[in-house]
């Protein structure tokens, strides 16, 4: 019984932890086969249709007791499946071809100005995120011209400091809570354009000269206290605009089958969506 544990054991993938980096073999193999495979022109979009067919799962990050970054190319969230492949594009972009780079990428992309300290460090909101990226010149949100750039968001959240039950570290760590608050209540007032969804209903040549193909996609939704539902990446088809996406509905990395436009009209609550480019 003991020899047929052990065997067992050692069937099972080895989780590293060092250097307070979370992941598997098997995300760094991925990784770097991704970047030895690319170049310096090698396009965003042609990294996110790596990740095609990937599980989606949720909560991915929430994994440890102690803020880690994560790396895990196995499973995709939307806000990981952006991240992962942004920071592709980026090493690629600079001929950064090692593990390393690799992690110091995604960690300056996920982090308030690329330091990790503790779990409110990480850049919940993706309100946040488009600010201080764009503060440290990794990306530009894409605001003009008018149309379709017509409608502004002004931001106003507060989800996760009044659900902190929601949320594995704010549940274990209730003094983070009024931390969370704070950068809520500073970030509420914010304001950017975004293209109403009713423009998305024909691919014009103003929507077209606006959004590029691997444009990082951020659907604006009206539901109290927060300020982008989900995320994705822009791909210009025959059709229309399509959102490459982790989805919880398909439960995998797709190209959505249905126009954008479309899949808008599913939800409600979706208001729109905000466009921002890596820099190049």
């Amino acid at each position: 019984m003991r020899r047929r544990l052990l065997y067992f054991l050692l069937l099972l993938p080895t989780v590293w932890v060092e250097a307070q980096v979370t992941y598997q073999q098997a995300d760094s193999v991925t990784i770097c086969r991704l970047l030895s495979k690319a170049d310096t022109k090698t396009s965003t979009l042609w990294f996110a249709r790596q990740f095609l067919g990937i599980p989606y799962v949720a909560h991915t990050l929430e994994v440890n007791d102690n803020e880690q970054l994560v790396v895990n190319t196995r499973e995709l969230d939307c806000t990981t499946l952006v991240e992962t492949v942004t920071a592709l594009a980026l090493c690629a972009q600079q001929d950064k071809r090692t593990w390393n780079d690799y992690l110091s990428t995604l960690r300056t992309l996920r982090y308030r100005q690329g330091l990790m300290t503790d779990y409110t460090s990480r850049l919940h909101y993706f309100s946040d995120w488009i600010a201080d990226k764009q503060a440290m010149k990794i990306v530009k949100e894409i605001q003009s011209p008018n149309p379709p750039f017509t409608a502004v968001q002004r931001v106003n959240v507060n989800y996760m400091s009044t659900h902190p039950t929601a949320y594995k570290a704010l549940k274990a760590q209730p003094k983070l809570v009024p931390v969370i608050r704070q950068q809520e209540q500073q970030l509420t007032g914010t304001k950017a354009r975004y293209i109403p969804k009713s423009a998305l209903r024909r691919s014009t040549k103003a929507l077209r000269q606006a959004v590029h193909d691997g444009d990082i996609i951020a659907i604006t939704c009206n539901k109290k206290g927060l300020d982008i539902a989900h995320l994705g990446f822009a791909v210009w088809k025959k059709d229309g605009l399509h959102l490459l996406n982790a989805s919880m509905i398909h439960k995998k990395v797709v190209e959505e089958p249905m126009t954008f436009y479309q899949y808008l009209q599913k939800h409600p609550s979706h208001t729109g969506i905000r466009v921002i480019r890596i820099n190049k």
